[in-house]
Order: C-alpha cells, then sequence, then structure tokens
C-alpha cells in the first residue's frame, strides 16, 4: 500500500513543532499575564452539543463519528423502534380512511395524519423526508409482520393490497448512525462545559484553551481539516472593557511575535440595525453569511448571493454605500448614526463599537491598528455584539484570528443570563506567516548542542559521562550510536543541525580535557573538562 495523508492534515518535521511550540508559548505567556486559567476539553463532543450553534453553513462542516458496531443493519432496527408507533398509528389510520386506494389520495391522507398529532422534531423530519419520496408497490400479500417492516431500502408497511415504504434518507439516518463528532471549534465546547460547571464558577470566569479542532472544509493554504486554535474567552461579564482588553491582548501578542497586524471591528447590532434599515430583518442570517464573504467574491459577487438569497434589488441599493467606507472609523460610525435615526438596535451597536475603539485608542493604540469594517459580519451565529477579526499586514492570507461576543452561547444548554466574549488565535496561518515575513528566532528551532564522537571502549563510557553531566545542566547532548569513520559522523552532525561536534579520545582523557569543534564557525578548541562544564 502506499502510504497517504488524508486530505487537509500534515505532519509536522522537529523544526516545526519546535517553532509551534515557539508561537504557543508567547500566546500562552500573554494569556497568563491577562488573567486566563488554561482549560482542556474533549476532541469530541455529542453531536446535539455541536449542530444547530453555527449556521447552516458550519453545521455542513461537521466531521461526524460514527456509531460503533454494524450501524447500518443497525439503523434500521433503531429506526423503527424510534417511530414504529407512528408507521402502526398511520397503518391504522390508512386502513380505515382510505377506501379506493391512490397514491394521491394516499399522500393528502398521511400529510392530514401529521397535524393530527404532535409529532416531535426528530419524528416529523424521519417521515416526512420519507414522504418526499414514497414509493408504493402493488402486490397481494397480507399485512407484514412489525419484525418484518424493515428491508434494505428502507421501512415498509400494509395498506390494505399495497405495500408503502418510506426511504432511509441521510437526515434519518444521521439520528442513529452517528451521536458524537469532532469539534468544530472551541468555544461551543466551552459554552458546554460552562453549562455544566457554572455553580462551581467564580464569575468573570477567564479561560484559555490550546487544542485541534477539526471541519470538513476544502484545503487550500491557510486552510486545513485539522488545525490549531488558541483561545481566550470571558464569561459573565458584559463589560465592553472586556473588549478593550482583549484588543490589547492581540496587539501585545503580535508585537511579542513580531508580526504587524490590523484589528478589523464590527458589531452585530450594527449588522442587525443594517438589515432593520434596509427592511431585510426575517433575512438577517442571510445577509450576514452573504456580506462576510465579500474579501473572498468581492461586492458583485455578495449582490448576486443576495439576490439568491431571495434580498430584492431596492434593499441591495440602500445598502450600496457599504461599500464606499472612508479610512476614518469615527467618522464611519458618525454617518451610520444619521441612517440610524430611531433604529434602537442599530445605535445601540454603533455606541458600543464606539466605546471600544475610543478607550482603545486613549490607552495609545495606534489608530492605524484598528479598522471599523463594516462589512465584517464572521459567519458564526452565536455572535451578539462586538466581533474582531485580525489580519497580517505584509503577507496576503486570510483572517490570523478572529473572535467576538456571544451573550446567549449557554441559553441552548438551559443555563440563561452568562454573557461571554472572545477570541482566537489562529496557529497554523500565524506560522505560515511567520514563515513568510522570516521572523522566527534562532532559538525557535530545535538544535542539540552537542554530538560526542563514538571511539568505542574505555572513551565511549567516559563519553557518556560527561554527556549525563551537560544534561543535568539542561544542555542537549547525544553520542553518535556507532564508533565508525569521523566523516560519518561529521556528515550526521551536520545534516541535523548540531551546532558542536566533541572529541574525547584517549590523549584528552589523559589530560582530563576536551576537544570541541564548532560546525557553524570551523573553529576548533581544547580546553579543561571543568572549564567545558562551567
Amino acid at each position: 500500500m502506499k502510504p497517504s495523508l488524508a486530505k487537509g492534515t500534515r505532519d509536522f518535521t522537529a523544526q516545526e513543532v519546535s517553532r509551534r511550540k515557539y508561537i504557543i508559548n508567547i500566546l500562552q505567556n500573554n494569556f497568563e499575564l491577562f488573567g486566563f486559567q488554561p482549560l482542556e476539553t474533549p476532541s469530541f463532543e455529542n453531536l446535539s452539543t455541536l449542530t444547530g450553534k453555527y449556521g447552516e453553513e458550519g453545521d455542513r462542516l461537521i466531521f461526524k463519528i460514527l456509531n460503533s458496531g454494524d450501524f447500518a443493519k443497525q439503523a434500521k432496527i433503531d429506526l423503527f423502534k424510534k417511530h414504529s408507533k407512528w408507521i402502526i398509528a398511520l397503518y391504522d389510520y390508512l386502513k380505515i380512511e382510505v377506501d379506493n386506494l391512490n397514491i394521491e389520495k394516499i399522500k393528502t391522507t398521511i400529510h392530514h395524519f401529521f397535524k393530527m398529532h404532535d409529532l416531535n422534531e426528530n419524528e416529523r423530519v424521519f417521515l416526512e423526508s420519507g414522504l418526499k419520496n414514497i414509493i408504493f408497490f402493488d402486490n397481494e400479500n397480507k399485512f407484514i409482520e412489525k419484525d418484518q417492516y424493515i428491508n434494505d431500502v428502507g421501512i415498509e408497511f400494509q395498506v390494505l393490497n399495497k405495500k408503502v415504504i418510506l426511504p432511509l434518507d441521510s437526515k434519518a439516518l444521521l439520528s442513529v448512525i452517528s451521536d458524537k463528532a469532532l469539534r468544530y471549534d472551541l468555544t461551543v465546547p466551552f459554552a458546554r462545559f460552562v453549562a455544566m460547571n457554572h455553580g462551581k464558577l467564580t464569575f468573570p470566569f477567564k479561560r484559555y484553551q490550546i487544542q485541534p479542532v477539526w471541519r470538513a472544509d476544502r484545503p487550500q493554504k491557510g486552510r486545513f481539516r485539522e488545525f490549531y486554535q488558541c483561545d481566550a474567552d470571558v464569561v459573565g461579564s458584559e463589560s465592553l472593557f472586556q473588549e478593550v482588553d482583549l484588543v490589547q491582548l492581540y496587539l501585545k501578542s503580535f508585537a511579542d511575535l513580531k508580526v504587524p497586524v490590523t484589528i478589523h471591528m464590527n458589531n452585530r447590532k450594527i449588522l442587525s440595525g443594517l438589515a432593520e434599515y434596509a427592511g431585510i430583518t426575517d433575512k438577517l442570517i442571510d445577509f450576514t453569511v452573504a456580506l462576510d464573504k465579500l474579501d473572498k467574491i468581492g461586492k458583485e459577487g455578495v449582490v448576486k448571493e443576495l439576490l439568491e438569497r431571495g434580498i430584492v434589488q431596492e434593499s441591495i441599493d440602500k445598502l450600496d454605500f457599504l461599500f464606499e467606507q472612508t479610512d476614518d472609523a469615527l467618522e464611519n460610525l458618525l454617518q451610520l448614526k444619521e441612517k440610524f435615526a430611531g433604529n434602537e438596535i442599530g445605535l445601540k451597536g454603533v455606541e458600543e463599537l464606539e466605546f471600544v475603539l475610543t478607550q482603545s485608542l486613549n490607552l495609545g493604540v495606534d489608530v492605524q491598528n484598528l479598522v471599523f469594517n463594516i462589512t465584517l459580519a464572521r459567519g458564526l451565529e452565536y455572535y451578539t455584539g462586538a466581533i474582531f477579526e485580525v489580519k497580517a499586514d505584509e503577507v496576503a492570507m486570510g483572517s490570523i484570528g478572529g473572535g467576538g461576543r456571544y451573550d446567549n452561547l449557554t441559553e441552548v444548554f438551559g443555563v440563561k443570563n452568562i454573557p461571554g466574549i472572545g477570541i482566537s488565535f489562529g496557529l497554523d496561518r500565524i506560522y505560515l506567516v511567520m514563515e513568510e515575513l522570516n521572523a522566527f528566532p534562532e532559538e525557535a528551532s530545535s538544535q542539540i548542542e552537542y554530538l560526542f564522537a563514538n571511539f568505542g571502549g574505555e572513551e565511549t563510557t567516559e563519553a557518556l559521562k560527561l554527556i549525563m553531566q551537560l544534561r543535568a545542566k539542561g544542555i542537549s547532548a547525544e553520542l553518535y550510536p556507532e564508533s565508525t569513520k569521523l566523516n560519518k559522523q561529521f556528515t550526521y552532525a551536520e545534516k541535523k543541525g548540531i551546532k558542536n561536534l566533541v572529541f574525547l579520545g584517549e590523549e584528552e582523557i589523559k589530560t582530563h580535557t576536551v576537544t570541541f569543534k564548532n560546525l557553524e564557525a570551523g573553529e576548533q578548541k581544547t580546553v579543561s573538562v571543568e572549564e567545558f562544564l562551567r
């Protein structure tokens, strides 16, 4: 078998791992400087925990985990058990109501049956999805026994002399073949954690989390199916100073990484205000999803998608000013205030964003580092206030960080009144940006300080004794494993990027000295053992 990687995943070499650790260490240090504490959650969650939190597009990108065992066979059994009472009730109803059988009359009768009964969402999805492709077969068979309802096509039942099959479609199957999924991000698992433990936490609760996430996305430069997120969140506070603090965290962290960035900012209340202004409040999600693609598909692409999503041209024309913003954030906010006269939610968003911008500037943030991007939407539906996106100034790359306020996220887990806000650093994209900027310092690479040449015999034993003393001092050292030609040992050291090759031969042991050659400078020295270990 030819070895290969799953699409959208990568192996990491020693240098790449060391450089990633360098980024993580800087972020972790800053998280803790700002008062955040570490948290880790499982790599997979209950599917019900994740679905419905990221919008329609996000839900499609969740990696589902198949249940163990013969799930295909078990799925049919489970579906029957889950819906058998309705199938039997439907059969009985049809048997009574339908005298002169024909397909259209049966379908009408089935729809009437739905209206008569209070089906839950799963039952309705199952039965209605089956109805879309319901199949009728003429035969003379008698009523099929309960344990014979399930066949290779779907679930069948008998109506007088006709056999009816409800096919198993993907939505119906999903509920029984998968109840777990790999986490899509770190925010929803964090909200689940808070909902489960809110009685034990001290609010405001600040946590940071550095773990991998998975998305069934189309791989491309800077976008992978498995990647790390580095998140910092605060829950239990509505104070806008949390937003101001997170702006500071972003700027300090990227300054420490020596990556010049611009923070793009907006507010979901402003987007809601825009939808109200344009008369498309009922199309808010369609509006924000399309608007969020501006960088990728341009104005024409956004307008086209808005039309495709049912937003009329008159409303789009009212929003045309969105694509012609000035570089002055406060001036753009002033323009919005005029358009939002009498628009309560829009004005609230402007007020909140104005506060964050003004406070940040008062703290000495360069106005060039903050941009009010009125078209910034971020597709995740759980954002309710401020939204952020960070872009590298000198490298053509998508966002390398993002986040926002999500005041209602724990409500879906039955816990109300726990507002939250968080930001994320995209480790993998930050790595690519730093690589392109040549911003990694030498110490970010994994290098062995000393390689001891292997001369065999007593010399090897003495070399191992010195190696132990170096390691006790926290200095990396290793012994070449075989006693072989020096040329081969030199080559090994050069290929691994080892800094120094150490010679501890018979003469060095007699004189209690060490000879070593710096392979970068080409200089060779002989010093006492005491000086070498100093």
